[in-house]
């Protein structure tokens, strides 16, 4: 019992690392040709938006166009994080999550 307990703290731990790191992480998605920009940390969190004010007459372009950007944030952030879990054992931690739970 006592070492599933420490097994899920060590988990955690590295879990925490991974998050700290990627909270450092920045990309943006853009669309509608840069006229609709996001920013959004390694851990998914939006935390910029920039409209082209010629946008702003055309609501359906616009949401789109937000949509689109937010999706492309997206799958860079995907990236980051792919690349960050393999730099920090990211892998090792889903392998120990995995072992922990067959116990």
């Amino acid at each position: 019992m006592f070492t599933k307990l420490k097994q899920f703290k060590d988990i955690r731990s590295k879990a925490k690392v991974i998050q700290d790191a990627l909270s450092h992480e920045s990309v943006e998605g853009s669309a509608g040709w840069g006229k609709v920009k996001v920013k959004m940390d390694g851990n998914q969190k939006v935390t910029d938006v920039q409209i082209d004010p010629s946008l702003l007459t055309d609501a359906k372009t616009l949401a789109t166009s937000v949509k689109d950007a937010v999706n492309d944030a997206v799958t860079k952030v995907q990236r980051v994080m792919a690349s960050k879990m393999k730099d920090l054992g990211g892998n090792d931690l889903a392998r120990d999550v995995q072992e922990m739970m067959k116990k």
